[in-house]
């Protein structure tokens, strides 16, 4: 009998989807995309995610720990001087930390079992503000999710987000499309270009009505009115006056909160937990089945 081993060895008769080879040629760019956005989009519906708040900044900025750590090691002035740095920023880590703790106790992200998580926190899953985030929802007891990009130099996530909701993406388009598309607000720290391009698209999405409105809130009044000047851009009509509207400046976590409670967001209330039930009492006998009890003459 003549052998097939020759076949059954041959890349061709690999399935679909046991053949990297072909999974990661061009023309089937349209169906991994496809694929980025169901494996996110199942892994939330298993979850109960059903709306998040979404929280961007930089990845720069360091936990207490690292400036901590920082400055013990600082020996030359310009260390010391990075060093100090970290410290000053640290306030930035333990506001977006805060934040995250509230929201993810009063938003809905501590839903009871089988019932829809609401408000839960996102983020880019990387360091810095991301963790900052990522980590106050830990520390409340909640999920939260951590969409994470593929880059040249590797990002990797952060150690806050929940394991099952950590994702990776390859397109920056689909991760900024699962980051809007159950976004109820957003809360934007100080960044870079990342920082930027994230808070933008989103205005964009709003002012355009490609979104529907959200609150949404920049932390750092120093940072935003000094990066940028957005009754500038009204004055030489690059946008209207009532686009300003879209946001709000904020310093503190409560301040946040309050903010995107007044513009919309829908607070939860904590989840109920039900009581044990009490051990029954002993009934208290009446006088006359006392009286039956005792023996007769």
């Amino acid at each position: 009998m003549p052998d097939n081993g020759a076949q059954k060895r041959s890349r061709s008769y690999l399935l679909a989807v046991e053949d990297p080879d072909f999974l990661l040629r061009d023309e089937m760019r349209p169906f991994r995309f496809g694929m980025e956005y169901a494996k996110a989009e199942y892994a939330l519906r298993d979850w109960g995610v059903r709306s998040t708040v979404v929280v961007f900044g930089s990845a720069r900025v360091p936990s207490p720990e690292q400036a901590e750590a920082m400055t013990a090691a600082a020996k030359t002035a310009a260390e010391k001087r990075a060093a100090k740095q970290a410290v000053e920023r640290t306030r930035m880590y333990e506001d977006a930390r805060a934040f995250a703790r509230i929201v993810s106790l009063r938003g809905g992200a501590l839903a009871v079992t089988g019932a829809p998580r609401d408000n839960v926190i996102a983020t880019g899953g990387g360091p810095g503000v991301m963790e900052a985030a990522n980590r106050g929802a830990a520390e409340s007891g909640a999920p939260s999710i951590g969409f994470n990009i593929t880059l040249p130099h590797e990002q990797n996530p952060n150690a806050w987000s929940t394991p099952a909701l950590t994702f990776r993406f390859h397109y920056f388009a689909m991760r900024k499309m699962h980051l809007a598309m159950r976004a109820n607000a957003l809360a934007v720290f100080p960044g870079g270009f990342g920082t930027f391009d994230e808070l933008f698209e989103l205005l964009t999405l709003v002012q355009t009505s490609k979104a529907t409105p959200r609150p949404i809130v920049l932390f750092g009044r120093r940072y935003w009115e000094n990066a940028v000047n957005f009754p500038f851009l009204v004055e030489e009509g690059m946008i209207d006056a009532k686009d300003l509207s879209l946001f709000e400046i904020v310093d503190t976590p409560e301040e946040a909160w309050a903010s995107l409670v007044r513009r919309g967001l829908q607070a939860a209330p904590p989840p109920v937990i039900p009581a044990a039930p009490l051990a029954p009492r002993a009934r208290r006998r009446k006088p006359e089945e006392e009286r039956m009890k005792k023996p007769g003459p």
